[in-house]
């Protein structure tokens, strides 16, 4: 058990415990893969994208909006299941996450701007609820990063105070904006550096 004041941590998932789940470098190899037009793919992706990962309209209506606005070759579910398959783990983060929770009785806490279908099946696949405890995902609770409403609900959720949470976010805006909020925030580069600082303030 930890004699420090930090009880929980809030993590950001994307770029942190796994690879994003839609970033540019996948659309490029989509775009090349399934011979669509990548500059008109990332200008309908950046329209609608948002109202995806707020939950206001499923992915199956992102990819409509973004892919089949006219006839493909190939079926939506096609590349639907191209695009679950990207995610990849950041298995060194993953084990970190496991370890703290255990040795420190950690709460952990998600809070991740992902769509619903996006981060369900990646919640699956990677065994997430097996140390996370809440996940407050923009496409769950309608609000994304950096709206402070959702790090409200996040710090409600589980029942902790800003002074108790260390976020770890890989942007740096979003990690200023929580600071600024009364927590500890680490911007999360690599693995080493952010092991070793999770490591002090836990201690």
């Amino acid at each position: 058990m930890s004699g420090s004041q930090y009880t929980t941590l809030f993590l950001d998932i994307g770029n942190v415990l796994l690879t994003n789940g839609w970033d540019h470098h996948m659309r490029a190899r989509a775009a090349k893969l399934f011979n669509l037009d990548e500059t008109e793919m990332n200008a309908r992706h950046s329209l609608t994208f948002g109202t995806y990962e707020i939950g206001k309209i499923t992915l199956d209506q992102y990819i409509e909006r973004v892919v089949f606005y006219k006839s493909r070759s190939f079926s939506l579910e096609v590349f639907k299941t191209y695009m679950l398959e990207q995610s990849e783990p950041f298995q060194p983060m993953l084990d970190l996450m496991k370890e703290l929770k255990k040795r420190y009785k950690l709460k952990i806490v998600a809070v991740s701007n992902e769509g619903k279908e996006l981060m369900v099946h990646r919640v699956q696949k990677f065994n997430l609820k097996d140390f996370f405890d809440y996940f407050i995902c923009s496409s769950f609770v309608h609000l994304r990063k950096p709206d402070l409403e959702i790090y409200q609900i996040a710090l409600e959720t589980s029942q902790t105070s800003p002074r108790e949470v260390i976020y770890l976010d890989d942007r740096k805006m979003l990690v200023e904006i929580v600071e600024s909020l009364g927590m500890k925030g680490i911007h999360h580069i690599n693995y080493e550096e952010t092991k070793l600082l999770l490591e002090n303030y836990l201690k």
